[in-house]
């Protein structure tokens, strides 16, 4: 199937904006005016979600003392005697954009649509913050929010974990890596095997906003050393079969570099025998879930992903 036609035309307004020297591409940008870019994308991609009846600043200890950003939804309000489902969302940005802002919108149709209380959590981003620290931090909101759920409602035995792109492997290592197991790990685009290119980033590697080129700005941006590109918490598809035991939903664009590895991790975890459920959005480009202001398969998607969380939780 071809591009969207809608987002064609919106990349077609991005790389107009190139040519005219008024924007950069990401990986020609320092990391602060990507991040700064990558924000206000959302303003012209998103509708800006949903209005909550609670949303909440908080701050999440790390293991080095560090205090993590993070931000509270629930379309119900807190009740700490009525305790409710969780969801504990990392955001996209290949570890080095991206933040509680950016994936804003995202967060509010969730919580709205899966009547979970959405907990999103602002790991610490490269290159200031190289591997495995996006990891470690990770692991580190996922115990809190065992230990802390019920002092903001949530039901620490009914908890899942969701994040896109880079965000949804950090969820893998959750599902993979922590004590407690979550019910149900969500995967959007995720990146899965910084290792080696698949044929799908030749096939996508311009022209379909997420580069060939930006991707490997981002993994030189996390990684110490090329090495690190081949520990599981990078390259999830490197896991063993041991560690997979989470069942899972996974949302993958088809015009997206990322497509074939996202597929060979659902093929992971059939083979370990993990259930999963998995959804192709034809015509869509990675990051295709922050453009419901562009298309409707951002909501359609955010509607499954939320039937989902309320089958399992």
């Amino acid at each position: 199937m071809s591009l969207n036609p809608d987002i064609a035309a919106y990349l077609q307004l991005v790389e107009a904006g190139r040519a005219e020297g008024k924007t950069l591409a990401m990986h020609a940008a320092s990391p602060e005016l990507a991040r700064e870019v990558f924000d206000q994308s959302s303003l012209l991609m998103s509708a800006g979600g949903d209005d909550l009846e609670h949303i909440e600043e908080l701050e999440i200890p790390a293991r080095d003392g560090a205090l993590l950003p993070a931000r509270l939804y629930s379309a119900h309000g807190i009740d700490r005697d009525r305790l409710q489902p969780g969801v504990l969302y990392f955001h996209g940005g290949g570890y080095v954009v991206g933040s509680l802002d950016s994936h804003d919108a995202l967060c509010r149709t969730l919580a709205a649509l899966s009547g979970c209380v959405v907990l999103s959590v602002a790991y610490r981003l490269a290159p200031q913050w190289r591997f495995p620290t996006a990891a470690q931090d990770a692991l580190d909101a996922w115990q809190w929010l065992q230990d802390q759920g019920p002092g903001i409602g949530i039901d620490a035995g009914r908890l899942a974990v969701a994040g896109d792109s880079v965000g949804g492997s950090l969820a893998t290592v959750v599902a993979n890596h922590a004590a407690v197991a979550p019910r149900l790990q969500v995967m959007i685009y995720p990146v899965t095997d910084a290792s080696r290119w698949h044929d799908s980033v030749q096939r996508y590697a311009t022209g379909h906003l997420l580069e060939a080129d930006t991707l490997e700005w981002f993994y030189q941006h996390y990684q110490r050393s090329v090495e690190d590109r081949s520990d599981p918490r990078f390259s999830p598809l490197l896991e063993t079969p041991e560690r997979l035991r989470v069942p899972a939903l996974l949302v993958v664009a088809e015009c997206d570099p990322l497509f074939d590895e996202g597929r060979a991790y659902a093929a992971h975890l059939r083979a370990a025998g993990v259930e999963v459920e998995e959804r192709i959005y034809e015509g869509m480009v990675h990051d295709f879930m922050r453009m419901d202001a562009l298309v409707d398969e951002a909501q359609e998607a955010l509607e499954v992903i939320a039937e989902a969380l309320q089958r399992r939780l």
